[in-house]
């Protein structure tokens, strides 16, 4: 019991969470980032050099999920997630956009591959971690066929 007052104690009075989307490797004190941190009187330049050093490994111009905690003590933390699942569908299929009529005409086709290969990806993220493969696939199937992407064994 006296561990968790203690804890309740060290912690720090959240001011806001903040969810944005950054290309990876290109965080920059210009919008989005600047305006969104700036009005909470973050320090920017240390998001900007701490969020590029982290998305380095990936390839440039990668939308990377950011939620960024802020203290009401002008310090910060913050989580980087992998792209979104229609991000990388999109990627994989060599598509633009979604189709307009999703069931009824399907503008791509991409086989269980693709999707087992995002679902690896996918369950790297920290709040993908609890998810089995086969949970993953299947949401990425549902995903997929929303977006009017035909799922198949073999190409």
């Amino acid at each position: 019991m006296a561990a968790t007052l203690k804890d309740a104690a060290a912690r720090k009075p959240v001011l806001a969470t903040i969810r944005l989307i950054v290309p990876a490797g290109a965080a920059r004190p210009a919008p989005p980032v600047g305006p969104a941190l700036g009005f909470y009187r973050l320090n920017l330049m240390a998001f900007c050099k701490d969020f590029n050093a982290r998305t380095q490994k990936y390839k440039a111009d990668t939308p990377m999920q950011v939620t960024l905690t802020a203290y009401k003590d002008s310090t910060f933390e913050f989580v980087v997630k992998s792209p979104s699942v229609s991000w990388f569908l999109k990627k994989a299929a060599g598509i633009e956009t979604a189709s307009s009529r999703p069931g009824h005409s399907n503008i791509s086709s991409l086989t269980l591959r693709h999707v087992y290969e995002i679902a690896k990806l996918k369950q790297a993220d920290p709040f993908c971690k609890h998810m089995s493969l086969e949970a993953l696939c299947k949401s990425i199937i549902g995903t997929a066929n929303s977006m009017g992407i035909e799922i198949v064994k073999d190409l």
